[in-house]
């Protein structure tokens, strides 16, 4: 029965899947490699869609789709409990005709097949054995695999054992004709120029007619031209050596690429052990040489030395580190011009500095209308001085021309509050208004405003985050505390709200835990917003007006509006603060109104004005 009568699709080979058991499938990703670069969670553009190098399962199995190609049934070798009839229910998957069947539908034993131990699920089956067909016979076609993964005549000495039989050489093509009379093809000389191809390691070139083996040497089998399935198979054996591999930085060894040429490399003794000259880490191997594709050897000369490659050549020097690419500030203009030209060939009586305190009169549609006018217009509304406040509140999304205007701008104060903007726009921005003063970002998620534990704001005065979604103790911390690593240009371990004068809170799941950090990291505020936070008490005005507190002479402006866990005995300790100017307790169900209008009578070190109820103000 021919391989083509076995049925539709017999020879069509099914996708495996993950094992989700080896080290690979069990471990997160790189970060580094050039497919995790590429995914949207790392920052990139997800165009790929291949998982990290790292990651690809060393032992993929078959789809819990796939049947039995004879009897159209699954593997069933959970069912019984002897080794040989678990081996006859199983789903077995030819490397050469790609066919999946149970063995023992074909009535054969187990011997008559060549199991692949090292993917499951894989072998040469019997059928394929006794008409003598390879690999060679099924093409290298996309859809196809080969059954010496590439590598015409390899040798499992190379570092893969693929079946539990030692391997036999290809048997020789069939020939329609009947054999030519002579000596047998071991015997048969080689074609005049073979001594010369192997001089200069070139490949032999197959004749069409009559092919013949190539003939053993005393220098070595000649070396086979680089393949798509060599390469890929080369790949995976790296990647598998550096799962497997045990850490050491005692020395490194590093195979030739697959592009390289056949004089092979080197390693620099200056290069930091495990980085490779090409940028890639080098598999690491525990025997004392290993071969290249161009059929020389790479020896280590001593123990604890570097793997070095014939011939030897001069090193090349240590690449430079290469630093993140990143734009902080926006590129400098040019010029503006400082008068306007006329259609006749004039230029206004006007200069640039006129026209500027005109247009400061203007709100930003007229602006934006007046950018329209000329080009010389268009750049002179670009001044920050046109530009000192920005509201881009309650939009659903921020598009790049939004976020680029921002940019030329260079507002003082940033109104992003109830946006849908991402942590990574945010990023994009903070990172290019170093000018920035005022943050609201009052009503975002803490996804996005977690970029600012990772943004400098040297300028910032005020931040707003009202009613942000998902913030706690530990959120804050992060915010709070000083960053774990210094970037370039920054001297000093400071918290990132070491100058911020206002901070609003109100609406955040806060305990004293994060008022201490509070006191600790941002000493210099003047307003404080705690409205409407249901874990504020009398504990929490006791922190905030201690003797050790820097808040206690700095206040100006207590927001506790809503702050139900506050009592009458609270009062007295706002006394503590004297420059205390405005103080909010309104919608405190706890605080009786007599108790508020016996401090705003006494007061701090005069008294108060009472507006509305358990509202006190002082006029300066």
């Amino acid at each position: 029965m021919s391989s083509s009568s076995r049925g539709p699709g017999a020879g069509a080979r099914r996708r495996r899947t993950r094992c989700r058991r080896c080290r690979a499938c069990v471990r997160t990703e790189c970060g580094d490699c050039h497919f995790c670069r590429d995914m949207k969670k790392f920052g990139g553009p997800g165009r790929m869609k291949q998982s990290c190098l790292l990651r690809q399962c060393t032992a993929p199995v078959l789809p819990h789709t796939a049947v039995c190609l004879l009897c159209g049934e699954a593997g069933k070798e959970d069912t019984v409990e002897g080794e040989e009839e678990k081996f006859g229910l199983s789903l077995m998957e030819c490397t050469i005709c790609n066919e999946i069947v149970h063995p023992g539908c074909l009535k054969m034993g187990k011997a008559e097949g060549v199991i692949n131990a090292e993917i499951p699920n894989c072998w040469e089956c019997p059928r394929c054995t006794q008409e003598g067909r390879t690999s060679k016979d099924s093409g290298e076609g996309p859809g196809r695999r080969r059954a010496d993964n590439g590598e015409e005549g390899a040798s499992l000495g190379s570092g893969w054992k693929l079946t539990e039989e030692p391997p036999l050489p290809p048997p020789p093509p069939r020939r329609k004709g009947p054999l030519p009379a002579g000596p047998p093809p071991e015997d048969v000389p080689g074609p005049p120029k073979r001594k010369e191809r192997e001089a200069g390691n070139e490949p032999p070139t197959p004749r069409k007619k009559k092919p013949k083996p190539p003939l053993a040497s005393a220098e070595g089998p000649a070396a086979p031209s680089p393949s798509p399935q060599r390469e890929k198979l080369e790949r995976f054996k790296r990647m598998c050596q550096l799962l497997e591999r045990v850490p050491d930085t005692s020395s490194s060894s590093s195979d030739s690429d697959s592009d390289s040429d056949s004089s092979g490399t080197s390693l620099s003794e200056d290069e930091a052990p495990g980085e490779a000259r090409n940028g890639r880490r080098p598999a690491r191997g525990s025997s004392g040489e290993k071969e290249n594709r161009g059929g020389r050897r790479a020896v280590r000369p001593g123990s604890g030395g570097p793997l070095l490659s014939w011939p030897l050549g001069p090193a090349p020097p240590p690449r430079p580190p290469q630093l993140e690419r990143h734009v902080v500030r926006p590129p400098p203009r040019s010029p503006e011009p400082d008068t306007l030209p006329l259609a006749a060939g004039s230029d206004h009586p006007l200069p640039r500095a006129a026209w500027l305190r005109v247009f400061q009169h203007l709100g930003p549609r007229e602006l934006c209308v007046c950018m329209r006018v000329c080009r010389t217009w268009s750049r002179w509304c670009y001044d920050k001085r046109l530009w000192p406040r920005m509201d881009l509140s309650r939009r659903k999304s921020l598009t790049p021309p939004m976020l680029s205007g921002v940019v030329r701008r260079q507002p003082r104060a940033l109104d992003l509050s109830w946006t849908g903007v991402s942590k990574k726009q945010l990023m994009w921005l903070l990172n290019r208004l170093q000018g920035l003063q005022e943050l609201v970002l009052s009503g975002c998620s803490w996804l996005s405003v977690s970029a600012l534990g990772s943004a400098p704001l040297p300028a910032l005065r005020l931040l707003d985050l009202r009613w942000v979604e998902d913030v706690k103790d530990s959120q804050l911390r992060e915010l709070l505390l000083p960053p774990p690593d210094t970037r370039p240009g920054q001297t000093e371990s400071r918290g990132r709200l070491q100058g911020v004068a206002e901070l609003r809170l109100a609406g955040l799941e806060l305990t004293d835990a994060s008022l201490r950090l509070l006191l600790r990291h941002a000493p210099q505020l003047s307003a404080l917003d705690l409205s409407h936070c249901a874990h504020v008490g009398d504990p929490s005005v006791h922190l905030l007006t201690a003797p050790t507190s820097p808040l206690r002479e700095t206040l100006v402006h207590l927001n506790l509006a809503g702050c139900h866990r506050l009592t009458d005995h609270c009062l007295p300790l706002f006394r503590r603060c004297p420059r205390l100017r405005r103080l909010d307790l309104r919608s405190c169900r706890q605080l009786s109104p007599e108790a508020c209008a016996r401090l705003a009578a006494a007061g701090p070190p005069g008294p108060f004005r009472c507006p509305e109820e358990k509202l006190l103000l002082k006029d300066s």
